[in-house]
């Protein structure tokens, strides 16, 4: 065979498995249903490409890939594909403060600043004059405690959930920790932040490990999670999905790559984001929750922990669905505006929308499309990967939506 032959014939091997998918030892109906949905949203182009994985309390009911992990290469995408998860880190954070907090090592109504002296004297928003960048700053209320830092309510924000912290400029020998001033006193409001990066500090400060050390030793291990962690080993570079996102200024155009492309370390490693994994790992995280913090006889958390991060720890404030601030995100449409809550770690929600998760359900998701759901009323949980921005893309929800109703349908005829 000449040279032109072989690269011939390895060109449509790659693009009959990338439109294939690698779906495991499901034959149902439903699985097959749930295949064809997947893969004629990579064929239409909706999305580049997509791994899934649905687990009960047992084990893994469902997983597949379809479509490509870099879509100038078309190199496929598989079940064993690493994605970087980005805030689906934040839970894993959280049950890593949990444990600190089952250990009595810190307590939830701890003030931050007791194991964390850079938090002393934080300052609030007055005022800010987005045309001029002039602004009024005032000392908070009262001391931000640890819960609400696992919570999203300490006034905290991103640029990209915030417009003032993506305009505000301190002034000369102004020192703001984690990213900006307070947008609001803490407790007041729900608002998406940094302060998973604060918890992820005070597990460095409690437990005297680095955070990918503690992860690995207290988490990854027992879980048997053996392809998460921050930094990729070279071995498994191959296996990383290319960083992509939507072309143009307002990221609306087709999939390109993300120029340049991120190596394989994370120079700093934080709380709110920045691990690889693969569906298969995220599922036994989501399998340990399912069953109460323990996992094929070891167990991670205590049961009494899991249902203290499982229920409402907001009172009567409410998640809103946020408004974007920079194209890197659109709106957070799929949150249930002014209704869902938030426990230690994961979005609440509270409606029953017909064919999908429960009311209690657990969830959430990172910026370059990847999300999951637990389910314990019903004992199903379900992850979907794709890697591009803008994060909650419509399509790239879209694709979640069918894929969650799919779960549904399968689990429904699996028993």
């Amino acid at each position: 065979m000449n040279r032109k032959a072989v690269e011939l014939a390895f060109a449509v091997g790659v693009a009959t498995a990338a439109l294939t998918g690698t779906a495991g030892a499901q034959n149902s109906p439903a699985s097959t249903v749930l295949d064809t949905s997947l893969r004629d949203a990579v064929d239409r182009k909706d999305v580049p490409g997509v791994v899934t994985l649905i687990t009960d309390r047992k084990g893994v009911l469902y997983q597949s890939a379809f479509g490509v992990a870099d879509v100038a290469t078309g190199r496929p995408l598989t079940r064993d594909s690493l994605f970087r998860i980005a805030s689906m880190t934040k839970p894993i954070t959280s049950t890593a403060l949990m444990q600190l907090v089952e250990q009595g090592k810190i307590g939830l109504d701890d003030p931050a600043e007791k194991y964390l002296p850079e938090l002393k004297d934080l300052k609030v928003v007055e005022s800010f004059n987005a045309t001029t960048g002039d602004y009024k700053v005032r000392p908070v209320a009262s001391p931000p405690l640890v819960r609400h830092f696992l919570t999203h309510t300490s006034g905290l924000a991103y640029p990209f959930t915030s417009a003032i912290w993506r305009d505000f400029k301190p002034r000369a020998g102004e020192m703001y920790p984690f990213g900006g001033p307070l947008l609001f006193d803490p407790g007041e409001r729900w608002h998406y932040s940094t302060s998973l990066d604060v918890v992820g500090r005070l597990v460095e400060v409690v437990s005297g490990q680095k955070l990918e050390n503690y992860f690995h030793d207290h988490i990854f291990v027992p879980l048997k999670m053996n392809d998460t962690s921050y930094n990729v080993p070279e071995a498994k570079g191959p296996r990383l999905v290319a960083q992509q996102q939507r072309a143009g200024e307002r990221m609306d155009g087709d999939v390109v790559l993300q120029k340049p492309q991120a190596g394989l370390t994370v120079a700093q490693p934080i709380g709110g984001g920045g691990l690889a994994s693969t569906a298969d790992d995220y599922g036994r995280f989501m399998r340990m929750i399912l069953n109460a913090g323990e996992l094929d006889g070891v167990r991670v958390l205590k049961a009494e922990t899991v249902a203290l991060m499982e229920q409402n720890q907001i009172g009567a404030v409410s998640v809103p669905a946020l408004k974007t601030a920079l194209p890197r995100s659109a709106d957070f449409t799929f949150i249930a505006d002014g209704r869902d809550k938030w426990g230690y770690g994961f979005l609440i929600t509270v409606d029953q929308v017909p064919g999908k998760r429960s009311p209690g359900s657990l969830s959430w998701g990172g910026i370059n499309n990847t999300y999951f759901w637990i389910d314990p009323a019903r004992g199903i949980a379900g992850t979907i990967m794709m890697q591009y921005l803008p994060f909650a893309d419509a399509k790239a929800l879209a694709v979640y939506d069918t894929f969650e109703r799919g779960a549904y349908q399968l689990a429904k005829a699996e028993r």
